[in-house]
């Protein structure tokens, strides 16, 4: 999101963090409405125009969506979307993409306010793993051709008892509305969002062998002082490394791999 965006977004947040900091809000209900309202703006590109058209009054826009959505969606959802199209924003999509994002943070809330966000996170890392491996399973996940009930049913005997229930809605509605994401990107997002919700940077370690718990205390505190923030490691396992770790923190990768070091030797003598 450019500037503008931004700044609503920013904002959106701080009403959300505000709201669900009164635990009767039901997080996972507003969560869940948060989804009806971007699957409605996803689908309506009109509305979405509308309620983001620089020369409309934002009073106006507040009170349009608030008499589409009063009695559709709980008075705390349209709270949150009235404020949020009163601001301005830099395109359409940018809004739809944030009224998502809530429904996401939501979510994270009801989990973490039931001390489920821990197995949150490494259970949305294990799925992006195991869709990786599985090309079967992703085929089956993004065909266009399948129908919702199809997925959300492969989904629910994949994840159903299995998986923390915030993990295993937020990958439904990840599955069933990609608005036009990769599968791999949105799990990424999701993670991330994840490790932001305990003020956390996610870093993808991968070794050849499983790390001790003292090798991964020691790496997740050096890379906390390097980065300057609460490190939550992410570990696979792969053996082709063949030693040594890889570590990935967004788009920068830290590799230490012996695998590396043999084909970096190999390219200087072919150089």
């Amino acid at each position: 999101m450019n500037g503008a965006s931004r700044a609503a977004l920013a904002a959106a947040r701080e009403r959300l963090d505000a709201l669900t900091d009164n635990t009767s809000v039901d997080a996972a209900k507003l969560a869940e409405e948060l989804t009806a309202v971007t699957a409605l703006l996803h689908r309506e590109v009109s509305l979405r125009r509308v309620l983001t058209d620089p020369a409309r009054a934002g009073e106006s826009k507040a009170e349009l969506a608030g008499g589409l959505l009063g009695g559709q969606v709980g008075g705390e959802a349209v709270d949150l979307i009235t404020g949020m199209v009163r601001s301005r924003w830099s395109q359409p999509r940018d809004l739809v993409d944030a009224v998502e994002e809530l429904a996401a943070l939501a979510e994270l809330t009801a989990a973490q306010r039931a001390g489920g966000l821990d197995d949150v996170e490494d259970e949305l890392f294990r799925f992006g793993r195991i869709v990786e491996s599985s090309t079967e399973l992703r085929a089956a996940l993004t065909d266009r051709a399948a129908t919702v009930s199809a997925k959300t049913g492969l989904l629910t005997s994949l994840l159903g008892g299995r998986a923390n229930p915030s993990t295993e809605r937020l990958v439904v509605r990840l599955v069933t509305q990609p608005r036009g994401r990769s599968l791999e990107a949105g799990l990424q997002t999701l993670s991330r969002l994840a490790a932001a919700r305990r003020d956390r940077m996610v870093a993808v370690v991968t070794s050849a062998v499983p790390l001790t718990e003292g090798q991964k205390q020691r790496l997740g505190a050096a890379l906390a002082r390097l980065y300057g923030h609460p490190m939550h490691l992410n570990l696979d396992v792969d053996p082709e490394v063949l030693g040594g770790v890889s570590v990935r923190v967004g788009d920068e990768v830290v590799n230490g791999t012996v695998a590396e070091r043999l084909d970096e030797a190999a390219r200087r003598l072919a150089g």
